[in-house]
């Protein structure tokens, strides 16, 4: 493999690709990136980097970004956007990748899959994960996969939810999959897994599992985390949590929502260990313990080093998929604010997270806590580090749609509802003053929409009116 060779990832917005995407130009390489929507990789800045535009679910899309690479990097993952129909879009995407990689004359895909066999995964999500390899290799472009199992870094689902028991759980009561092995890895070495296989040719049409090289049971995982923040906990095992019971748990007392959890937890009642350590002997890569994989997490953590989050994905499933071109409810509040657009820009473009909503949080968190006992985001994605926000960012249970600054900022929800929202703020100039808008709109499903919709209009006034008096108040200082 040549650094003057084309190489595209896709999954670039995604916690892993993410983080392979700058890796791969700091080595030398030429990397485009394939994205549904492009505007949320702007806040990225890779020097030198191609965006493409392309969805694997719209084949003909592809050809373009393909066109002329020589390796794709194959991330792509539906779970966080499609919901329980995740593997049925998985199946899909890489058929038609594979077919249209296949087509643009691609010599090669690498694609990062899950550990364990896929005949003994009770695990929909790891059984998904082999599935997609089975298509990917029917294809005639040669496939390398690599195996991994828990992926041990800042920003990681899977190692939050270590991180989050860990820490706010002295005395656990945990189903029997605690005493299931484990062989995590850093996310620095995986990386390196990843990079390297460019630069062996023998990796080609191989299936290697990658790990860190120490086996763990999950019990021993969440004793090591908390004893490098500090803590001590013991761990009881019962027989009686079901995989939906222990994610509505994780959902509860971790910063991963239920829909996340649950494919999750089904993993973890398998054994996913290496079996094969031939990659080792053709990639060398320093070994890294469990304890000091966490420890660096918790460093970058700690010093708002979060390249990357599981977050950062689209979470498109929880839109209800109903007719947008319709009229929607709409609640509407004006003030004139004596400051420039820029200033009152920057006020709104630093709501959500530890900063809050200027007005009424307690309203907030507590719309927060009904979402999360219905399995929805709550705020526990916060916001991103440092201030200032891109498209497709996550704000606690929205997400940027759409950004003009200092003029426009359109939110649309994510939180559990019986229809479709979005927040909007409206800037306008009035010579020495500027018009602060908030809008809401709302497109109800059925009659639970709109019962929904009026059972909040007596809090808009208080909340939203609210809001603007405290924005002007910040923004005139």
């Amino acid at each position: 493999m040549q650094s003057s060779d084309e190489i595209i990832v896709t999954g670039a917005s995604g916690y892993i690709g993410g983080r392979l995407v700058p890796l791969l130009v700091e080595r030398g390489y030429k990397v485009r990136v394939l994205a549904r929507k492009p505007a949320i990789l702007k806040k990225k800045e890779w020097q030198g980097v191609e965006v493409f535009q392309g969805d694997a679910l719209e084949p003909e899309s592809l050809l373009k970004a393909l066109k002329g690479v020589t390796t794709c990097y194959y991330m792509i993952h539906s779970m966080t956007s499609y919901g329980h129909t995740f593997a049925e879009k998985d199946l899909s995407c890489a058929e038609n990748f594979a077919r249209m990689a296949e087509k643009a004359g691609v010599d090669r895909i690498i694609y990062l899959g899950g550990l364990g066999s896929k005949e003994s995964q009770s695990s929909k999500h790891l059984r998904s994960r082999h599935e997609v390899g089975d298509v990917l290799r029917a294809g005639k472009v040669s496939v390398t996969e690599l195996r991994a199992a828990i992926v041990v870094g800042a920003g990681s689902a899977s190692f939050e939810i270590i991180r989050d028991l860990s820490r706010q759980l002295p005395v656990m009561i945990c189903p029997r999959w605690v005493s299931s092995k484990c062989e995590p890895i850093s996310i620095a070495q995986l990386l390196e897994y990843l990079v390297g296989c460019l630069k062996e040719p023998k990796t080609r049409g191989q299936v290697y599992d990658v790990g860190g090289g120490e086996v763990l049971t999950y019990a021993d995982m969440l004793r090591q985390c908390a004893e490098l923040m500090g803590r001590s906990t013991k761990i009881l095992t019962v027989p009686v949590l079901t995989p939906r019971l222990s994610s509505y748990w994780l959902n509860l007392v971790t910063s991963v929502p239920f829909s996340l959890a649950r494919p999750l937890v089904e993993g973890l009642r398998s054994d996913v260990i290496c079996s094969d350590f031939r990659i080792r002997e053709l990639i060398s890569v320093p070994r890294v313990s469990y304890k000091e994989a966490v420890r660096l997490a918790l460093e970058n953590e700690q010093n708002r080093g979060l390249l990357t989050r599981w977050s950062d994905a689209n979470n498109d499933y929880n839109v209800s998929q109903i007719d947008e071109t319709a009229v929607p409810l709409q609640d509407e509040r004006s003030l004139t604010v004596h400051a420039s657009k820029e200033k009152i820009f920057s006020v709104i473009e630093n709501l959500g997270g530890q900063r809050g909503w200027l007005h009424a949080n307690w309203l907030w968190r507590l719309r927060a806590g009904l979402d999360s006992l219905l399995g929805g985001v709550g705020m526990r994605r916060g916001r991103p580090q440092p201030q200032g926000l891109f498209v497709g960012d996550p704000v606690d249970f929205w997400r940027v749609e759409e950004m003009v600054r200092p003029n426009l900022l359109v939110l649309r929800a994510e939180m559990k509802l019986p229809g479709t929202a979005r927040l909007i703020f409206l800037i306008d100039d009035e010579g020495q003053a500027a018009r602060t808008t908030i809008q809401a709109r709302f497109w109800p499903s059925g009659v639970l929409g709109r019962l929904y919709w009026f059972s909040l209009v007596p809090l808009h006034k208080y909340i939203f009116e609210g809001m603007l008096k405290a924005l002007k108040k910040e923004a005139e200082v």
